[in-house]
């Protein structure tokens, strides 16, 4: 197994976190966003308000991106089990 091939798969695996963590993050941001302006002109300073609906958002973006996100990562896996196997003896 050469350095460049275990480079290039956690090169892929790092991407592919990025890539399935990305709509969950973005929900959260933008909830959190709105929940801020919301807070910020009725002058509301209550600090938990913006983690139920960070965690409702989160949670309905898991349930419509879950299928998704779980095939990128069975594809990910794949491909390093289908490859690993040339390397090991």
């Amino acid at each position: 197994m050469s350095p460049e091939m275990v480079i290039s798969w956690a090169e892929q695996g790092v991407f592919t976190v990025l890539l399935v963590a990305g709509p969950l993050l973005i929900t959260a941001l933008g909830i959190g966003l709105s929940v801020s302006i919301f807070q910020a002109t009725t002058q509301i300073q209550e600090q938990t308000l913006a983690f139920i609906p960070k965690i409702a958002g989160v949670l309905v973006a898991l349930v419509i991106f879950g299928p998704w996100m779980l095939t990128q990562v069975i594809t990910l896996a794949e491909e390093i089990f289908s490859n690993l196997h040339n390397f090991v003896g």
